[in-house]
């Protein structure tokens, strides 16, 4: 309630809280997956009704674990989704240079068919923190204005998370990390 919040193209902002502080309410809706009750959100100078469903083009988040979800299908169709499909070599070269950045290099050499494994319930099954940097990964790779990382980081072991950060940290445009304290 109440909350004034200017991001500003750039902008690296760390939201932390308590559970059930509001953290996650504010990503939906700053990704404009949830609506406010009152208020005003503009994203370079207009609000969410007039940008329509072109907002998500914008804003992408890698929402908590819970929230997220491997789909059964390749890994490239995992980090790629919302890019447009079938991708490019140009594509699936950049998803594979970021796995490689995010530590996901040693996953895509065991893998037999590589970034075209299948993956999710029917494929290749992927440790929580694989998972965790496959969502990463998916939000990174859709080269938003704003892109927001919710407990993102949470299941990382503290090495694997430095080195996480800093790839988000170099590829964001805007980030915003949100995490407890």
């Amino acid at each position: 309630d109440g909350v004034s919040l200017a991001i500003d193209r750039g902008d690296r902002i760390l939201v932390e809280g308590p559970s059930g502080g509001g953290k996650s309410t504010l990503a939906g809706l700053l990704t404009g997956l949830r609506q406010a009750d009152g208020g005003l959100l503009l994203l370079n100078g207009l609000d969410r009704p007039t940008i329509g469903d072109a907002w998500h083009r914008h804003v992408t988040a890698a929402p908590q674990f819970h929230d997220n979800h491997i789909l059964s299908g390749t890994l490239a169709f995992n980090l790629l989704m919302g890019r447009q499909w079938p991708p490019s070599d140009a594509d699936l070269a950049e998803a594979e240079q970021l796995c490689e950045e995010l530590g996901l290099g040693e996953l895509l050499r065991r893998m037999p068919g590589g970034i075209h494994q299948r993956v999710g319930e029917t494929g290749w099954q992927l440790s929580h923190g694989e998972r965790s940097r496959i969502f990463l990964a998916r939000a990174l790779l859709q080269r938003a204005q704003v892109t927001i990382l919710d407990e993102s980081f949470s299941s990382l072991d503290p090495a694997t998370m430095d080195q996480c950060l800093r790839t988000a940290l170099q590829r964001a445009e805007t980030l915003v990390v949100i995490a407890h304290p």
